[in-house]
């Protein structure tokens, strides 16, 4: 049977691997993140010889998701793919691991926007950027989401569905990293807006809210990324 983590047992997962093993928070974003770039190169190759290369758009939170987005758009340059990221926030609200790897990519010169409001959205360039992408990666929220997504993240969603499905669409997919944004880890409910995902990189095990309710709908293909927490660590939280 296949292995699925609720949202608890993801925090435990983590705390365990962390403090008990002592495997560095960032070594598991890192693995993480990579795990996610490997799987949307191969779609990219897939996808070359039918259709132009557009750029790939990350779309970043605050939190470690966003850290992993971070991660992915490295490993895609390296790999001669053009990146952008679209940060739902500042970089100065940035923490952790998450900052560790924002530092990264700043000196690496991504083209980046910061946007604050519906507005900047709107009117400035990351919905042209969002329309223009091959491929956008939703690291906005990630497992720990319990309350209504708030405001910019829940336009952005919106827009990015929007764009994903709109009748002028150019084939745009969506890569959710770990769970669709918006969507509850245990229930597959819809806190006010999702992401609708093709594909979703969920890391460690699978969650319930990707198979129930409105996960199988907003989660698309799902798979399941190791990031190195050793079997038995995972194991262990299932049976407690």
């Amino acid at each position: 049977m296949s292995l699925v983590l609720t949202q608890d047992q993801v925090r435990t997962v983590d705390h365990i691997a962390i403090e008990q093993f002592g495997i560095p928070g960032v070594v598991l974003m890192e693995n993480a993140g990579r795990g996610c770039a490997e799987l949307l190169n191969t779609r990219l190759t897939a996808q070359r010889p039918q259709r132009p290369q557009q750029p790939v758009t990350i779309v970043a939170g605050k939190g470690n998701n966003a850290g992993d987005g971070f991660v992915i758009a490295r490993f895609l340059h390296n790999w001669n793919i053009r990146v952008r990221i679209l940060l739902c926030s500042s970089p100065d609200q940035l923490s952790g691991d998450a900052a560790i790897n924002w530092q990264i990519v700043e000196k690496m010169r991504f083209p980046f926007l910061s946007i604050h409001s519906l507005k900047e959205l709107e009117e400035g360039e990351g919905g042209h950027w969002l329309q223009e992408s091959s491929w956008i990666v939703d690291a906005l929220l990630g497992t720990g989401l319990k309350g209504e997504v708030r405001e910019p993240v829940r336009s952005v969603i919106a827009r990015i569905n929007r764009v994903r499905n709109g009748e002028q669409s150019t084939g745009t997919q969506v890569l959710a990293v770990d769970i669709p944004s918006g969507l509850h880890c245990d229930t597959g409910e819809i806190l006010g807006e999702a992401v609708e995902a093709d594909l979703t990189a969920t890391f460690v095990a699978s969650k319930p809210g990707l198979l129930k309710a409105e996960g199988p709908v907003h989660a698309g293909e799902i798979h399941v990324i190791d990031i190195g927490v050793p079997r038995a660590v995972i194991e262990q939280v299932q049976t407690e």
